[in-house]
């Protein structure tokens, strides 16, 4: 199913396209942002709810969203000063966020992957309904270089929603994409996220500056409260006088996910005691920004008319690790003409 989601500012026509399939799963999915608009799953009695936080018009997407439920990029994460060399040559990017007053370059820029309208088509995969989208970034985009065509594929499965990434370019070019959705599992616009429980296999995570930057060191979780290697409810140890909680104002930090080879692993489960309603993320990417919707402030309301309070959703955004580009130790973002970049990350869903 597809129905009209209103316009762009420019005036194009965005539109709202429905997977569903018999097992109770349902994504509405906008080709604006390739937002995830809604997205039901059963508790432990067969109820049905939606789990992510959005809103009814793109109007407010446009206006005010905290890039609630969509694709980010060129580059996810935050770039420091907005800027990057690359074989020699220093790149200006757009400035659009000054965490701890330290500017920075965030998801993209001004006008980032979330903010275009990508060309989408439906298709029956072989193992569930999909959306195929598709969106060039012309070179000098946001100040990146290269002309970058990324594909992102979206399936619902029989328990999960499924998104394939795809890039290709034609000149090198740093590219980290992920998705944006903030998840509560007891339904959208059931309050706080605090008593959700969370597991996260990630041993090690990278520490930032106030200005959320990583200084360029990977250190243990163990001994810290950024420890979920064992499950912990995510407010158990929120207002820990920590440094990097003190910097973040709760949960921002990326993590570094366990793994002992390539491919698709597992990097976070969570669950709702109240509703059971369980998410597992698999992933093949390197990290995963665990984000407690701590700018979430109760300005504006979502799908359910309810406002969006402090910490009202939580973020689990499968990535490589924030400002890869500056520095040298940290997996590599760049993507070469004639390299392809992949990835994979998978959203499951059960209950306990």
């Amino acid at each position: 199913m597809t129905l009209p989601f209103g316009k762009t500012p420019d005036g194009r026509v965005a539109r709202l396209f429905t997977l569903e399939n018999a097992a109770g799963l349902r994504a509405d999915i906008s080709d604006y942002g390739g937002t995830i608009v809604r997205l039901f799953a059963p508790d432990r009695r067969g109820r049905l709810a939606d789990v992510v936080l959005g809103f009814e018009r793109i109007e407010d997407y446009i206006a005010h969203s905290p890039f609630f439920g969509c694709l980010v990029g060129r580059v996810g994460n935050r770039i420091a000063h907005g800027r990057f060399t690359l074989n020699g040559r220093t790149y200006a990017l757009a400035v659009n966020n000054t965490p701890g007053g330290l500017p920075c370059h965030l998801h993209g820029g001004l006008k980032g992957f979330d903010k275009a309208l990508w060309t989408t088509a439906a298709f029956a995969a072989a193992d569930g309904p999909a959306l195929r989208m598709h969106y060039r970034s012309v070179d000098g985009e946001e100040g990146y270089p290269g002309n970058l065509d990324t594909t992102v594929t979206y399936t619902l499965t029989t328990d999960a929603l499924r998104l394939d990434y795809h890039a290709v370019t034609d000149q090198p070019t740093p590219v980290n994409l992920t998705n944006h959705t903030y998840f509560n599992l007891a339904g959208d616009g059931a309050g706080p996220i605090l008593d959700h429980q969370l597991q996260l296999h990630a041993a090690h995570y990278t520490p930032t500056n106030a200005g959320l930057i990583p200084t360029g060191e990977i250190d243990p979780v163990a001994g810290t409260p950024l420890d979920f290697t064992t499950p912990h409810a995510i407010g158990e140890r929120i207002e820990s006088p920590h440094e990097q909680l003190r910097f973040a104002g709760g949960y921002d930090q990326n993590f570094v996910v366990d793994r002992s080879a390539p491919g698709l692993v597992p990097a976070a489960i969570a669950w709702d005691p109240a509703s059971g309603r369980t998410l597992e993320v698999l992933t093949t990417a390197p990290g995963m920004q665990f984000y407690t919707g701590n700018f979430l402030d109760g300005s504006f309301a979502g799908k359910t008319g309810r406002t969006y309070g402090h910490r009202h959703g939580f973020c689990l955004e499968t990535q490589h690790f924030p400002d890869s580009p500056n520095h040298a130790n940290f997996p590599s973002v760049i993507l070469a003409p004639g390299a392809e970049y992949r990835s994979t990350t998978v959203f499951r869903f059960s209950t306990r």
